[in-house]
């Protein structure tokens, strides 16, 4: 039947990851205000470096627009935009510089038909989806005692994992990216890109922190189910 009781699954297994990602989303904004506190190299601004790195690998037809929000950068491959927050697009900073090169990284690796890239958009349709249903099939499988049902809905969550998964290695290559073209433009110094470097790397700690969320979810979802037989 299925189980009411305290649900020590979510305090360990849930909970923890939860407040790495807590601490991770912390460490990327102070780092991000820490570094727009120093200017860019030849007052070099957020667009100026997304076009940059876009140049240097021979990729055009890419708009770069603003748009509004804090942190609300990124690149839309549907619309082939790359689009760049009020604090990135036209602020001549370290901060700008590091994000903007990282968004304009994910259009290169789009026109460059990188696989991680391709493979992500793939699941994405299936994410959706179980975003949606895998909850409810999970809940009505163990409140009925339908097991089958709610191994359906973990199937659906699994694509949750995966995306975050395959997120890793094209969130990881972008500021790889990023920064080799920073490094060989001649226009930005060492100390520019250290501080780049920095700030993409707290960046990269949110998507490992929700990869061990999404994979804590599931975990806890399949002893959910084997508790309830």
């Amino acid at each position: 039947m299925f189980y009411y009781g305290f649900d020590w699954t979510y305090v360990v297994l849930v909970l923890p990851a939860v407040v790495l990602a807590l601490i991770a989303q912390a460490k990327v904004s102070s780092t991000f205000k820490k570094y727009a506190q120093v200017p860019s190299d030849g007052g070099m601004t957020g667009a100026d470096a997304a076009r940059m790195v876009l140049d240097s690998h021979g990729v055009t037809g890419v708009q770069i627009v603003p748009v509004s929000g804090e942190l609300t950068d990124h690149f839309d491959p549907k619309d082939n935009v790359i689009r760049l927050s009020e604090s990135v697009f036209s602020a001549r900073t370290a901060s700008a510089v590091g994000v903007a090169a990282h968004e304009a990284g994910h259009a290169v690796q789009y026109a460059e038909n990188y696989v991680p890239m391709q493979l992500r958009a793939a699941v994405i349709p299936m994410t959706k989806v179980g975003s949606y249903a895998s909850m409810p099939l999970i809940i009505l499988g163990l409140i009925f005692s339908i097991k089958a049902l709610s191994l359906i809905g973990v199937i659906l969550f699994g694509f949750t994992v995966l995306f975050q998964l395959v997120t890793l290695p094209v969130e990881f290559n972008a500021s790889r990216r990023a920064v080799a073209t920073l490094e060989s433009s001649g226009r930005v110094t060492e100390d520019g890109v250290k501080s780049a470097k920095k700030v993409l790397t707290a960046a990269a700690m949110t998507y490992v922190a929700a990869l061990a969320v999404a994979v804590a979810n599931l975990l806890r979802l399949l002893i959910l189910i084997r508790r309830n037989d």
